[in-house]
């Protein structure tokens, strides 16, 4: 009698273990796509606190940094190397395109730069077509296996992300938080014209800015290509979800912009897991949506912002 009332027990619990590996597999899936989205989201409000420039064109120009690091693996340069490569690519050409195109804009143009970004995003991607082609590449990952919790095997490239992001975005904090340049960029971000007024060199500021935010976005692509796959496009879909986050958790706010992509990668694999795959943006837009009907500046943004 003892050893029949034992089965049903047993089979409950396996199947009870197997839904929290289940669960925990989608939970890890979520953060490394929310670290993603997190920190393209950090590197666009950087951008646009230093210069009040939202940028389009930051994916686009991530994906340039993608094809040159795999042009240059593929002629025998160490993967970790040529990451570093894409991402000196990326913030140089994102450079260059702010250098010719968009400062000289006047200053408070803040459509004409907009859609300056969007025509930049568009260059990017054709030019990308040319050289590369339109064809899927696969991209390599920076570590292979699996980690395994119960039934769940845990891919190691997405602990790798989520670790990697932490970190970056730990470095982040504290070079605004600790540093000379940090202070300084924080400085331009409350007023600029002030800023200037105290000897900051704004257009040095906004520089730095650029190539930090670029350099970010690049990081983030390099962790997100290996499970996608290369395209011109390929960043589109992350892009999409970074601003999603960053309206969630305040345009205006760093750890905003990151608390609010990691809550939208989570949201993102939840409902794809557990609610339907059709549904999945359509769950996190409307949670997004219900956040800012409620507080409109974000969860962590101020009600108003304007240079002084």
């Amino acid at each position: 009698m003892l050893v029949g009332a034992e089965a049903p027990d047993t089979g409950v619990w396996h199947e009870e273990t197997v839904d929290v590996d289940q669960f925990l597999l989608v939970l890890v899936s979520g953060l490394a796509s929310g670290a993603v989205y997190g920190l393209m989201g950090l590197g666009l409000v950087i951008i646009y606190r230093a210069t009040d420039v939202v940028n389009f064109a930051l994916a686009s120009l991530a994906t340039i940094g993608l094809y040159a690091a795999l042009t240059l693996y593929d002629r025998g340069l160490p993967l970790i190397l040529a990451a570093g490569a894409a991402i000196a690519v990326t913030a140089a050409v994102g450079l260059a395109a702010r250098e010719t195109v968009i400062r000289p804009l006047a200053h408070g143009e803040l459509l004409s730069a907009l859609v300056m970004t969007m025509a930049v995003s568009l260059i990017a991607e054709s030019v990308i077509s040319t050289i590369w082609g339109d064809q899927p590449q696969l991209f390599p990952s920076l570590v292979d296996g699996s980690v395994s919790f119960g039934d769940a095997a845990i891919p190691t490239q997405s602990l790798l992300t989520i670790g990697v992001a932490a970190v970056a975005m730990a470095l982040v904090a504290y070079l605004f938080g600790r540093t000379t340049i940090g202070s300084a960029m924080r400085a331009v971000a409350e007023s600029a014209d002030t800023a200037q007024i105290l000897g900051l060199g704004t257009q040095r500021i906004a520089r730095v800015a650029w190539a930090l935010g670029l350099g970010l976005g690049a990081l983030a692509a390099i962790l997100y290509a290996p499970r996608a796959g290369l395209l011109p496009t390929v960043l589109s879909a992350p892009l999409f979800r970074a601003f999603a986050g960053i309206f969630l958790g305040g345009l205006t706010s760093m750890y905003g912009a990151v608390i609010g992509g990691l809550t939208v990668g989570v949201l993102d694999n939840l409902a794809a897991s557990y609610v339907s795959a059709g549904y999945r943006d359509t769950f996190v837009f409307s949670f997004t949506i219900v956040v800012l009907l409620i507080r409109p500046q974000g969860l962590f943004g101020v009600r108003a912002f304007q240079r002084v």
